[in-house]
């Protein structure tokens, strides 16, 4: 992966803005996103409302995806594609948005619960909001990526729950995928770079309520737990500053 980019605060405007219309396209599809809808028409909806906000939606074709969101549902991890499917009552949903706006990428996601879900979905989707906030807690300039890695896998770990090892958080900018790669756990020997202002950085914990083994469907996208159990996923970009992280792609509902 090349050089890690600092970004300018002309840049980091543009990827305000870019966030922003993440968010709002997060927000709209879990609204979207109840019992009977098909994830079809969560994405058709969600490409038309990136697409009149000036941008264009990160993921379509990217690396040949060939949508405009991911939707993930139950013991689907992350990258599922939008099709006929129809949400179901209980389901957890995650939904990953991403838009490009003005050459520059803002990339979230959040699970939901369609309508009633039990009581682990719940949990498991609190904690893997939660774990993302243990996170940032170190996005500071002078900590390194691993000690967010660090504060995610702990957390996890101590409410009996696993993250994902096969893939991680990433840098994002004028590319969606930038150095460095921000894992959810840590690798013993590799502490990760150290942060500085302008950093900016895609945190995006991914948890099982089973055991940390996935595997990929053979749609060629599609991430799934290996023991079917199921799987949440939370992100947002984030952008290092001189004192608390600014998260570029907050929104109320989330």
């Amino acid at each position: 992966m090349s050089a890690i980019r600092i970004k300018s605060p002309r840049e980091i405007e543009l990827m305000r803005q870019a966030g922003k219309i993440a968010a709002a396209a997060r927000s709209l599809a879990r609204e979207l996103a109840t019992p009977g809808v098909t994830t079809q028409e969560i994405n058709k909806k969600v490409h038309e409302f990136i697409t009149k906000s000036g941008a264009v939606p990160s993921f379509l074709n990217y690396g040949g995806f060939p949508a405009s969101i991911c939707i993930s549902v139950n013991d689907e991890v992350i990258h599922g594609i939008p099709g006929k499917r129809r949400i179901q009552n209980g389901d957890i949903v995650s939904l990953d948005v991403g838009a490009r706006y003005k050459g520059f990428h803002g990339d979230c996601a959040g699970s939901f619960i369609a309508g009633e879900g039990s009581q682990e979905a719940k949990r498991l989707i609190e904690v893997t909001r939660q774990s993302f906030f243990e996170g940032i807690k170190y996005a500071r300039q002078g900590y390194r990526v691993s000690d967010i890695s660090q504060a995610i896998q702990e957390y996890v770990e101590s409410q009996g729950f696993s993250l994902v090892r096969d893939f991680v958080g990433h840098g994002i900018g004028e590319k969606l995928h930038e150095a460095p790669e921000v894992p959810n756990f840590v690798t013993p020997g590799r502490r990760g770079p150290r942060l500085v202002q302008g950093m900016t950085l895609a945190i995006e914990p991914m948890v099982n309520a089973g055991g940390v083994a996935v595997r990929i469907l053979g749609d060629n996208w599609t991430v799934v737990t290996t023991d079917g159990s199921l799987s949440a996923h939370y992100e947002n970009t984030v952008l290092i500053t001189d004192g608390e992280p600014e998260i570029l792609t907050m929104a109320e509902d989330l």
